[in-house]
């Protein structure tokens, strides 16, 4: 008996870690990454560049890292290709993974989602691919706006996969089905709900299962919205507009709390949950604080961003949505955080590192990314201690700890 109770210890705690998902934006896709010890500053010339790896197509994705291995996706002519490297940079496999979107903004765009054993994959087109982690054997395909009678938008569908339980939730954004969860294992669809029956808006969703509702919140054309993640059922929505109809950025989700930041005059706003996650109020809106696709990070009583029409860098604060300073020395850009730090990657190619202060912007260390090709979009991850930055067909390892 004691030996299987020590069993059971030993790998109770494996089985969790194996059923947590390498995604989009972390582990709670909220843009922080759960590392400690890290750097404070850099060198004038930057942390220690560990590796490098070309050719990788073109692309906007993150990496995903689990089992010792990376995976990342890129663009090569018409097809989505996917890499599998180690932890040293070395490509261990590739695998063509049906097409890919070639319109405008060529490149790939969904970040690989890893589950349990399984490779989730979408691209522009509205297709997912569940593959074999070991051996990269498809095991389910579907065409979320064929089967769904979905429509797609005007740069392509850019939603990274969300998983949570037994489900995979996607936004075909049509007239009926909406939003759907499928099984993970099957494809199967699980249920359907119609939403507001707008079209998707980029948005890859995020889980809430802290209320009497566990809950998937999206941004759809007009809205955010919240599902029942059980039955699909629309829990409800709240206006969010702006001037092109496009919301990439995930929703961040705090103690009850819904923040929503969009670009194109949209502005920023942050949503109370109400009724164990069955209602919703607004608590605030800063009209000024625009962001299109870089994502917002919060600290303390302050979230961070940077601004799009609003080219600013914003400290806002959480509580009462007053603009606590801006600055223009960054541009655009996006954000992640780990250890206390900001890591604000900008479209001008650059890489700094800021220290978060509710009063002053304290820019501590910064370096030029000079690899890779094209538009600077791609969301930097850290694990274990490194530093992941993706330029286009580049992927570069620098030594943050």
């Amino acid at each position: 008996m004691k030996k299987f109770l020590f069993t059971i210890a030993i790998l109770f705690p494996m089985m969790l870690q194996a059923q947590k998902n390498s995604q989009w934006r972390g582990e709670e896709r909220d843009g922080i990454y759960r590392e400690t010890g890290l750097l404070k500053e850099w060198s004038s010339g930057g942390p220690q560049l560990l590796w490098k790896r070309e050719g990788l197509g073109g692309g906007f994705t993150s990496v995903a890292i689990a089992g010792g291995k990376i995976y990342i996706t890129g663009q090569t002519g018409d097809k989505l290709m996917l890499y599998a490297l180690d932890l040293k940079g070395k490509l261990l496999a590739e695998k063509e993974v049906g097409k890919e979107w070639t319109k405008n903004h060529v490149g790939a765009r969904c970040t690989v989602c890893v589950n349990d054993g399984k490779l989730y994959i979408g691209n522009a087109l509205g297709q997912i691919h569940c593959l074999d982690e070991t051996t990269l054997k498809e095991i389910w395909a579907k065409d979320i706006l064929s089967d769904f009678d979905g429509r797609n938008i005007m740069w392509g569908m850019t939603e990274s996969p969300l998983i949570v339980d037994d489900k995979i939730f996607i936004t075909p954004g049509g007239a009926v089905n909406n939003l759907v969860a499928l099984n993970k294992n099957t494809g199967a669809l699980i249920w359907s709900s119609p939403g507001e029956g707008t079209v998707s808006a980029y948005c890859s969703p995020q889980y809430i299962g802290d209320q009497s509702v566990p809950m998937v919140v999206t941004c759809t054309r007009e809205h955010i919205i919240a599902f029942n993640a059980n039955t699909g059922e629309k829990l409800w929505s709240h206006p969010h507009k702006n001037q092109r109809d496009i919301h990439p950025n995930t929703p961040i989700y705090s103690d009850g709390l819904i923040f929503s930041i969009t670009g194109y005059r949209g502005g920023a706003m942050l949503l109370r949950l109400k009724d164990g996650g069955k209602a919703v109020e607004q608590i605030w809106k800063n009209d000024e604080m625009d962001n299109q696709m870089g994502g917002a990070i919060k600290i303390g009583d302050c979230v961070y961003a940077s601004g799009h029409q609003n080219r600013f860098w914003f400290c806002v604060d959480w509580k009462t949505g007053k603009t606590n300073y801006k600055t223009n020395e960054l541009g655009e850009c996006n954000v992640i955080s780990a250890d206390g730090m900001l890591y604000v990657y900008s479209t001008k190619g650059e890489m700094c590192l800021v220290k978060p202060d509710p009063e002053k912007f304290d820019l501590v260390s910064k370096f030029k990314v000079t690899s890779g090709t094209g538009e600077h979009w791609a969301h930097p991850v850290i694990h274990e201690g490194v530093l992941y930055l993706r330029h286009g067909d580049a992927l570069m390892a620098y030594r943050v700890k």
